[in-house]
């Protein structure tokens, strides 16, 4: 019976490393951003320029012990090593949960969203299993041969570093943001008819200018007790505002387009009903230039030959984007977007979004971009 307890804890302690790692791999990017956000909270900022290579190691390291642990390769380093993770990503989503810094710990990526206090949980149900085999890990054997061991070991390195490097350099193998793919962006924004609004509850806190008794209350409570007629309580601060209820949230939210002068052009460049092609920069001082000059030339070949409309969407100021365009001899217009919304739109800085009718036909990393002929070849020939 103990024998089988080890084994499913074992089993179910390396496939769930092994799918955590594997899918935030499948967006190293995003996860970098993730981390940036708690380096932010815990005031080690000097890190953001380490983010992206952190977030691959850690990604393969989850992989890395979750896949030694199932071959039973280095039992007593790989378990002290998935007991240390799971404490440090555990101490990480309590602190998430408890102090409402970071609202998603990103532990499965996009994939799986979960909320901070859902992710603390998931950690001590992990926790618990890792206890065991841990405990035990005299009685876990190995499951291939001690002269094997170390190219096995080699062989999940280079996979586990792998999928990050490509995933960073090619985009996600699998797409799980709004963005992706045969996304109609302007149905993602909509809210429909009687869809309930997220529900919001006001706590005042009260104190009494006779006594000096002090008391929180709701505002339901506060309107249904008739408190407010007792000239003797008095609001003290503003009223604490809690999320109650989750109402209906459209994945795309914080999207909007406007132009240097201010004016709105989002349902405008979105519901575009001809094919357009959008130049994501979200960062125009960390761009690949010689992929500008490329998009630049592309650009300038579409509208001549067929009127296909490009812009730049970047989140850059208007003098360092006009700037920018001026060196760069950009043939586009450019437009301008916060920077949140612009790195979910393409992991990839510039990354190129073909569109139509509101639907994104296809994505390209700088990498991966198309040339001319085989943009024209592929979609523009069968219209």
């Amino acid at each position: 019976m103990k024998n089988a307890l080890i084994w499913f804890c074992r089993i179910a302690v390396g496939l769930l490393f092994i799918f955590s790692g594997l899918i935030k791999a499948n967006d190293p990017l995003g996860f970098s951003y993730k981390l940036q956000e708690y380096f932010e909270v815990f005031h080690v900022t000097f890190l953001n320029g380490l983010a992206l290579t952190l977030a691959i190691v850690l990604c393969a390291l989850e992989m890395i012990l979750g896949f030694a642990l199932l071959l039973g390769l280095r039992i007593s380093s790989v378990t002290w090593g998935l007991l240390l993770l799971i404490i440090f990503f555990g101490f990480l989503t309590f602190y998430s949960a408890y102090f409402k810094v970071v609202q998603t710990c990103g532990c499965f990526g996009d994939a799986i969203p979960l909320t901070p206090w859902q992710s603390f949980e998931k950690d001590m149900v992990l926790l618990a299993l890792v206890l065991v085999v841990f405990s035990n890990r005299s009685r876990l054997q190995p499951l291939v041969s001690a002269q094997t061991e170390t190219r096995w070991l080699v062989f999940a390195v280079v996979v586990a570093l792998g999928v990050g490097v490509y995933t960073y350099n090619f985009l996600p193998v699998i797409d799980f943001l709004p963005y992706k793919v045969g996304a109609n962006l302007p149905d993602e924004m909509k809210t429909p008819p009687g869809a309930q609004p997220d529900e919001y509850e006001l706590t005042y806190n009260l104190k009494n200018k006779n006594t000096g008794a002090t008391k929180n209350i709701t505002d339901k409570e506060y309107l249904k007790s008739g408190i407010w007629k007792d000239n003797s309580w008095q609001i003290q601060g503003d009223p604490e505002r809690r999320l109650v209820k989750q109402g209906f949230t459209p994945k795309i939210r914080d999207l909007a387009i406007h132009d240097a002068q201010g004016n709105d052009y989002t349902q405008e460049l979105l519901a575009n009903p001809f094919y357009n092609l959008i130049v994501v920069a979200y960062n125009l001082q960390d761009i690949n230039e010689a992929a500008i000059g490329e998009l630049n030339a592309l650009a300038i070949n579409l509208v001549q030959n067929y009127n296909i409309r490009t812009v730049l969407l970047t989140a850059n100021s208007v003098p360092d984007a006009q700037a920018f365009a001026k060196a760069h001899h950009w043939a586009g217009e450019i437009f301008y977007a916060d920077g949140v919304p612009l790195k979910t739109m393409v992991r990839s800085n510039p990354g190129i979004l073909l569109m139509k009718n509101g639907t994104v036909i296809n994505k390209w990393h700088f990498h991966t971009m198309p040339d001319y002929n085989r943009l024209v070849k592929q979609y523009l020939q069968k219209r």
